[in-house]
């Protein structure tokens, strides 16, 4: 193909078409190709300062006219004086914290060719960017240059796309620097390129590096932290080659399309950070990725390619714990050791090759890390190591080492002038590079979250570590609610013409106040998503009804609120608050199925016999009014109280009798009935502070509302799955691989000559009830929580992604499942409650759940946040358990669930915490321990002089205290085996 002629033609309207004709030969045929790009005469500079576009800004195509964003009076600095600012790409890629930083930057102008650009290379990064351009506090606006008649750039014949994209940002600087002349507002463009600079000073641009522009700050000492490594650490790299190269772009990909390199996510081991994994579809086991070499740089999360090692170099999974203080490192972050490996990590890993020789457990294949498609990384919360910074008092830049919170990550080394003042405090760094030179990535000090173990820092930094969503709603969000806010009713005349002009849809609703509606939830929730009903009929059947939240009243498709939602994907539920995915005014007020008042829903009324069988289901868009919120407790003791026959409580009991039924032949069907440690902390009312811990209670009433919703999400999937095959918004469980159960079922088979059958869900809920201990009861338990962490995780995915044989729910034991009942925490249910409106048609459905490709999309990130949101979850019950076991130290029973060749983990069920137990820490006697991995036994000498031996499923008791890990400032509960 091959440019022939390019034109520009003016059109009406203010619009001018650019075209660009191509001429194609195949097979000795000529066929000419038009590409037309419409270019507009009406796109204003947005300042308020100018007195030409006011007059000339057109209208959108909601019929309101653009805000005027850029200040009349922007920030004065030596030097520039009065100055709005252009950025390029790399500028956003490298710099956005300082972009986000609310003591530098305002007034920005981010070209739109700056925008597609970081869109194509960070899509995390492009969504914050996005996020400063609709936030009017720091005055960033987007101008659409590409589509500007004056500042459109046509790319040269000669010229590399990089190149033309440089010029295009610098034609927008000229343009707003001519456009602007006479307000005295000058235009400075911000870039880190040499060649883009030199060429902008040639053309009389303004322009500063971003390293010159901070030093204009009165305060630049405080924001050099903030600025990006770059050349720091040149001088020294040009000493050592620590890493390989990863491979050219062209070997990746031919590598990947004949077969000789595999793509999949690092995973690495939470007890040996040499260690990482990578699971491969065509690979019946995951890839072992063993040592520093064969890492090759590669984070926790990367998307990562990787090219098998020859079979002589395949081994076993680690027995060994490994971190990073078991290397003994460097604590000089300027001084590089020679060699990488070091002698230390060679002796660990032979150590650990000489442990596994003898394991019945066959080898996993091996690889090498040789490129990297995706970075994971975002801003993490850590500590600076202390050995690292210099005592020297100075006011120049040291560099220092932080330690991440999260062990399966390297120390990252960062500049900062600030080190003595923040140790012992938790900080936020970025990671900018880590280049083949250098030993530990490069990062830089983002900013201070306090001090550590502070409940603020503590939840703020795990916040982060979860990739949570926690800023305020931001204004545009908190115009789309209710004008009325808290005083917003269901309307009394639903005749009204005035109610009907705000809401024709209301005739479609059907009243169901009638009904004697209650909800079932945990102590205190405020965020009541469900209540039910039920009621005997005259043919002896029986009524009953799901009714949900109707959150897609409120929250409508295209809007800011629509788009936060989407984005937060989920709530997220700590010990001590709530991060909401929906404004506090709908999730704890409007939405809410408070009781006594009237409320919006979207109901599921079956007829089900007495056995639970569906003779008929309904789907209602309607209005109900809750007769009373209990919590479980309370409704169970209702239920069980002889003396209640008032008709409510009727139809509870009707309810339990009901959902076991449902429950028994869930279960008759292979329904997995897994386990997992749940405990709750409880909180003095006054101070806020943890009291203490207990195993959550379980009530038949928890079940009866599980079933129900189980079976209103069934039912859901079926009908959207009806009317929109290759886009409805379901969930499904893959049956797990066989590997995944080996180890469990050797230890199984070792220790207690017992076997777990996973041939089909029922097979395995079969063998798990046989799996009985007749001297430990909780062993069941146990085997039940070491199993859920054997399978593979749910997931959302749009119904065109697979084929219905894979929909399957492997743990409900369910063709087909949604969810759609709890919209008020989760974007899934809300995406359901569109498509189910759209199906019995009250509304038609909006195109985004209609394309496949964006249906993908939001799959995508509901998969993600609901994931960090469970990590999130976990990670505030173990700091506050914690804090509750500073002051308590006792002995508790525990069980032995894993066993390596130097320690032992622990799982104590009555915090529901899980701890580490050193070999150092059992025997001074090291070198004398015996580990039989064949038998998941360690075998050592007490301080007595007595032999004991501990394997996986021994119950022991254990002295818990809580410690704090001084070198990631965290406290974690300290065993000791007694």
């Amino acid at each position: 193909m091959s440019a022939s002629t390019v034109s520009r033609k003016r059109l009406s309207d203010g619009l001018t078409v650019t075209s660009k004709v191509f001429v194609r030969s195949r097979n000795g045929n000529a066929s000419k190709i038009v590409r037309e790009h419409y270019l507009r005469n009406d796109i204003p500079c947005l300042s308020k300062a100018c007195t030409e576009c006011g007059s000339i800004a057109a209208p959108d195509s909601h019929g309101e006219l653009p805000k005027f964003i850029l200040s009349e009076a922007p920030l004065k600095l030596k030097e520039i004086g009065n100055h709005y600012v252009v950025v390029d790409t790399n500028i956003v890629l490298q710099s956005i914290d300082l972009l986000e930083n609310n003591q530098i930057f305002f007034d920005v102008i981010v070209p739109q060719t700056t925008l597609d650009e970081v869109r194509n290379k960070s899509f995390p990064i492009y969504n914050r960017i996005r996020t400063l351009c609709k936030d009017n506090e720091k005055r960033f606006i987007v101008f659409h240059n590409e589509f500007h008649e004056e500042t459109f750039t046509k790319r040269l014949d000669s010229e590399t796309i990089n190149d033309r994209n440089d010029r295009a940002i610098r034609n927008v600087t000229k343009w707003f620097q001519s456009h602007l002349e006479s307000t005295g507002i000058k235009i400075v463009l911000i870039t880190n390129d040499k060649l883009n600079k030199e060429a902008a000073i040639k053309e009389g641009i303004t322009t500063k590096t971003l390293q010159e522009y901070v030093d204009l700050y009165p305060n630049a000492n405080e924001l050099k932290d903030l600025i990006p490594t770059e050349d720091t650490f040149k001088a020294r790299e040009k000493k050592e080659t620590f890493f390989n190269d990863y491979y050219s772009t062209a070997r990746l990909m031919g590598g990947l399309k004949n077969g000789t390199l595999y793509q999949g996510s690092m995973s690495i081991s939470s007890y040996n950070f040499l260690e990482g994994e990578i699971s491969i579809s065509s690979l019946p086991k995951p890839l072992l990725i063993i040592g520093s070499e064969n890492l090759n740089r590669a984070f926790n999360g990367d998307s990562v390619i990787v090219e098998i090692l020859p079979k002589s170099q395949w081994k076993k999974a680690s027995t060994m714990i490994i971190d990073d203080d078991n290397l003994n490192t460097n604590e000089d972050p300027d001084n590089e050791e020679s060699p990488f490996i070091s002698d230390k990590e060679r002796r660990l890993l032979t150590q650990d090759a000489i442990n596994t020789q003898n394991s019945t457990l066959e080898l996993q294949p091996t690889g090498r890390v040789v490129g990297i498609v995706k970075r994971s990384w975002r801003l993490y919360a850590g500590q600076i190591v202390e050995n690292s910074v210099s005592k020297t008092i100075s006011n120049s830049a040291k560099s220092c080492f932080v330690k991440l919170m999260d062990k399966c990550l390297p120390r990252v080394r960062i500049r900062t002038r600030r080190a003595n003042e923040l140790l012992g405090k938790k900080i936020v760094v970025a990671i900018d590079s880590w280049s083949t030179h250098t030993k530990y990535p490069e990062g830089h000090f983002v900013r201070c979250l306090g001090e550590s173990e502070s409940v603020e820092a503590e939840t703020e930094a795990l916040l982060l570590e979860h990739d949570v969503e926690y800023r305020p709603f931001s204004k545009a969000v908190l115009d789309c609610l209710p004008a009325e806010g808290h005083d917003w009713t269901v309307p009394e005349d639903l005749q009204d013409p005035a109610v009907l002009a705000k809401d024709p849809l209301l005739p479609q609703r059907k009243d169901f106040r009638d009904k004697l509606v209650c909800s079932i939830d945990p102590p205190g929730c405020v965020d009541i998503d469900d209540a039910l009903h039920a009621k005997k009929l005259p043919n002896g059947n029986w009524e009953v009804g799901v009714h949900i939240a109707d959150v897609t009243h409120f929250v409508k498709p295209g809007t800011a609120l629509d788009a936060e939602g989407a984005s937060r994907a989920t709530s997220v539920y700590l010990v001590d608050k709530r991060i909401d995915m929906l404004p506090m005014l709908l999730g704890t007020n409007l939405c809410s199925l408070k009781p006594y008042v009237e409320r919006f829903a979207f109901s599921v009324i079956w007829e089900l016999d007495d056995d639970a069988n569906i003779v008929n289901v309904e789907f209602n868009k309607s209005i109900i009014k809750s007769r009373e919120a209990f919590s479980y407790e309370q409704a169970q003791l209702r239920i069980d109280d002889a003396n209640q026959k008032d008709e409510l409580t009727q139809g509870m009991r009707a309810l339990l009798h009901l959902s076991k039924k449902l429950k028994q032949q869930r279960l008759d069907a292979g329904a997995l009935n897994l386990a997992s440690p749940e405990v709750k902390v409880h909180m003095d009312s006054e101070t806020s502070d943890p009291g203490e811990v207990e195993i959550k209670k379980l009530f038949e009433t928890n079940s009866l509302v599980e079933e129900f919703m189980l079976l209103a999400n069934i039912s859901v999937a079926r009908k959207i799955y009806s009317e929109y095959p290759q886009t409805a918004m379901l969930r499904r469980h893959n049956s797990p691989p066989a590997t995944n159960f080996e180890k469990l079922n050797d230890m199984l088979r070792v220790r207690k000559n017992l076997s777990i059958s996973i041939e089909s869900s029922k097979a395995l809920a079969d063998s798990l009830d046989r799996c009985i201990d007749p001297s430990d009861e909780y062993f069941n338990t146990l085997v039940r929580i070491m199993s859920t962490r054997s399978m593979t995780a749910a997931e959302y995915f749009s119904s065109g992604s697979f084929g219905y044989p894979e929909f399957r729910h492997y743990g409900l034991a369910v063709d087909i499942y949604t969810h759609f009942t709890s919209p008020i925490r989760r974007y899934c249910d809300v995406v359901a409650h569109r498509q189910l409106a759209a199906v019995i048609g009250y509304e038609p459905l909006d195109l985004s759940h209609r394309d496949k490709q964006k249906m993908e999309l939001i799959c995508k990130n509901l998969n993600k946040r609901h994931r960090n949101a469970q990590f999130a979850g976990r990670a505030s019950i173990e700091y506050y358990v914690g804090q509750v076991m500073k002051n308590n130290e006792s002995t508790e029973t525990g069980y032995v669930i894993r066993v390596f060749s130097n320690g032992i983990v622990v799982l104590v069920p009555k915090f529901g915490v899980e701890s580490l137990i050193k070999l150092d820490d059992l025997t001074t006697h090291v070198n004398d321990a015996k580990f039989e991995e064949d038998k998941y036994e360690l075998t050592f000498k007490q301080q007595d002089g007595s032999i004991r031996s501990v394997a996986v499923f021994d119950k022991v008791q254990v002295e818990v205290r809580s410690v704090l890990d001084q070198s990631v400032g965290k406290r974690k509960a300290q065993l000791i085996l007694k």
